[in-house]
């Protein structure tokens, strides 16, 4: 499975501009993709917009959010996992874009 396109449990509104199926905003994640980040991706967690996730997965379903102001030894957050319905899309293509979802 590549950052770059959805894998084929996910699926689109339209188009293949939809973000990676994986995402994390931390650099040292195997899941870190600058680019996508930079465009701004929109996340949609068990239907509220949210705006706290620090990584998820489309196909898994779940999302990892911070725990608090608690951080670890090193000085990175700690992270809690939740699981649920996720949906993410670009921010940048403005109103109604390619949403990619888990498909039942």
């Amino acid at each position: 499975m590549t950052d770059d396109a959805a894998p084929q449990d996910c699926s689109a509104a339209a188009g293949d501009d939809v973000p990676p199926s994986r995402l994390a905003v931390h650099p040292s994640s195997p899941h870190f993709n600058a680019g996508a980040l930079q465009r701004g991706v929109g996340i949609r967690f068990k239907g509220a917009q949210r705006n706290d996730i620090e990584e998820y997965s489309i196909p898994e379903g779940w999302v990892r959010v911070q725990a608090g102001k608690t951080v670890d030894r090193k000085g990175r957050p700690l992270l809690i996992k939740l699981t649920g319905p996720v949906e993410a899309w670009y921010e940048d293509l403005g109103e109604d874009p390619p949403v990619a979802k888990k498909v039942d």
